[in-house]
């Protein structure tokens, strides 16, 4: 019984909502209860919420048809092909091409999973493989939902914007919220656009959150993680502007 009574207690973890909050104010928090509970049910679900009140606020303030349009006229190569249909051609293709982007958008939150899930799985191979870590996937797994929930942060600004005097005949969903020098150059060359596109507040934040996290779940120095993290960004910066490229 004397055992007993001085052992001692076993620590307590933090709730999700406290979890949520201090991604915000104290990431490192957050982080280091990963290594205790790799639960990631909250994150997903305001990601969902909020994914899917941008989806129904694009629906009713912009319109899909309208947001193909502005894609359209974005793209000079689909402009291209676009213009050389008839009428009736362009009328169908149109509606095609937004009941898809509206399929798209409501089925976002599966999408997610499915994005996150590839991530997570680079970076858990990068940390294991590469530096030698012991991490497992569910902890990168819930490293990545908690690091991206200040995204969450631009489509409610993008949300307000769209109820509250956002033209939906400019609305560019690839470039939604002004945190990011593409929004602001938009004759730019597509290429450009997307280059520029990567260089944004929330996306660089978040890279510093996968950063400090990489380092505290797979407990590895910050400039091992630091390189993990910036080299994937970087591969998929390139693949991304040459893609564009080769295809506008």
């Amino acid at each position: 019984m004397a055992e007993e009574a001085l052992a001692p207690e076993a620590p307590i973890g933090l709730g999700q909502i406290a979890r949520v909050v201090d991604i915000f104010v104290a990431p490192s928090a957050t982080f280091t209860d990963i290594l205790r509970s790799a639960s990631w049910w909250l994150p997903f679900l305001l990601t969902a919420l909020v994914t899917l009140g941008l989806g129904y606020t694009i629906d009713r303030q912009v319109g899909f048809t309208q947001l193909v349009e502005t894609q359209i006229r974005l793209n000079p190569s689909q402009e291209s092909q676009m213009s050389s249909l008839t009428p009736d051609q362009r009328a169908v293709q149109l509606q095609r091409m937004a009941i898809s982007y509206r399929y798209t958008t409501y089925a976002y939150p599966v999408l997610e999973l499915l994005i996150a899930s590839l991530a997570s799985l680079m970076l858990w191979a990068s940390f294991n493989f590469g530096l030698g870590a012991r991490t497992t996937f569910g902890q990168i797994f819930c490293l990545w939902m908690y690091a991206n929930l200040p995204r969450l942060l631009a489509a409610l600004v993008t949300i307000v914007t769209l109820c509250f005097g956002g033209s939906p005949e400019t609305f560019d969903l690839k470039q939604p919220a002004g945190t990011n020098l593409g929004y602001y150059l938009p004759d730019a060359a597509p290429w450009l656009r997307t280059l520029l596109g990567f260089f944004d507040a929330v996306g660089i934040w978040v890279l510093v959150l996968l950063i400090l996290g990489g380092a505290i779940v797979a407990k590895v120095k910050i400039g091992q993680a630091a390189a993990v993290v910036i080299g994937w960004w970087l591969l998929i910066v390139l693949a991304s502007v040459a893609a564009t490229a080769a295809f506008t």
